[in-house]
């Protein structure tokens, strides 16, 4: 049943990788969950860099008394504030092959509430 998770889930990835790639001007904005923390990544898919990268564990965030949602809502404002510090302003969304759902919906309203646009 796991394997079955895992593998609908990287042929979800792999078919969205066909079409969203980033740039320098508009990276990409890649989701990871795992089942306790939450990380994102601005990466300029032309050089192959990551430009920005936020988690969970970053600024006591993993040590507030909050949900998961809550904490992937708190890490998208993060990687906002800090890609508006390197100059970025829009970004492509890659969901990753995960649902839009729960944490990775809350990550990306927080992204966009910080005042990123996709």
């Amino acid at each position: 049943m796991a394997n079955k998770k895992i593998e609908r889930r990287l042929t979800i990835k792999k078919r969205v990788r066909r079409v969203v790639s980033g740039t320098a001007e508009r990276p990409r904005m890649s989701v990871f969950r795992s089942n306790k923390q939450i990380y994102v990544q601005l990466i300029d898919d032309t050089k192959g860099i990551t430009l920005v990268s936020a988690c969970s564990r970053e600024n006591g965030i993993e040590e507030e008394k909050i949900t998961k949602v809550e904490q992937a809502a708190k890490v998208g404002a993060l990687v906002a504030e800090k890609a508006k510090a390197a100059g970025i302003e829009t970004v492509v969304f890659d969901r990753n092959g995960y649902l839009y759902h729960g944490r990775v919906k809350s990550l990306a309203d927080g992204a966009r509430n910080g005042g990123l646009k996709f």
